[in-house]
């Protein structure tokens, strides 16, 4: 007869966090410019804002992940017209959401430094904890939804 697998709380607690981030498209937004850091909805580009949203929290902060990271460099032209240089990265191995800061500089710094620096308003980054790739048009919306472009500085 064979023995019965014990049970494990642990692989439980990771695996219904992880259900629950990819049924809610949870990303990690971050935007230099406006200061901005916040949890959102990245195929609706909606902010979280219910009341599981301390579960989502933990859900991001308290297990290592796989991480997609959209890092991009907000930039505004001559005529004030905004664009963005951007660089999607997915770092070897799995990380806990307090030490993405870390990953995320050493590609923000060959990002920044390939803008025109006269055009560089500010970086922002999206994190999201799964294998999801997102196209530039998805991550101008949601930087958009959280107001991630400094406003311009020439008057129209």
């Amino acid at each position: 007869m064979s023995k019965r697998k014990p049970y494990n709380h642990r692989a439980r607690l990771h695996a219904y966090f992880k259900a629950m981030l990819s049924s809610n498209h949870v990303a990690v937004v971050d935007a230099e410019g406006s200061g901005v850091q916040t949890l959102i909805n990245w195929k609706k580009a909606a902010l979280i804002t219910s009341k599981g949203r301390t579960a989502i929290v933990d859900a991001v902060c308290d297990i290592p992940h796989h991480w997609c990271i959209y890092l991009a460099a907000l930039c505004r032209d001559h005529e004030g017209k905004r664009y963005m240089k951007a660089v999607e990265v997915t770092p070897q191995g799995v990380y806990l959401a307090k030490d993405l800061e870390q990953v995320i500089e050493t590609y923000s710094v060959e990002l920044r430094d390939g803008c025109n620096p006269k055009h560089l308003q500010g970086m922002a980054w999206i994190a999201i904890p799964g294998p999801v790739s997102l196209e530039e048009a998805q991550a101008d919306r949601i930087f958009d939804a959280v107001s991630a472009w400094p406003a311009s500085s020439q008057a129209a």
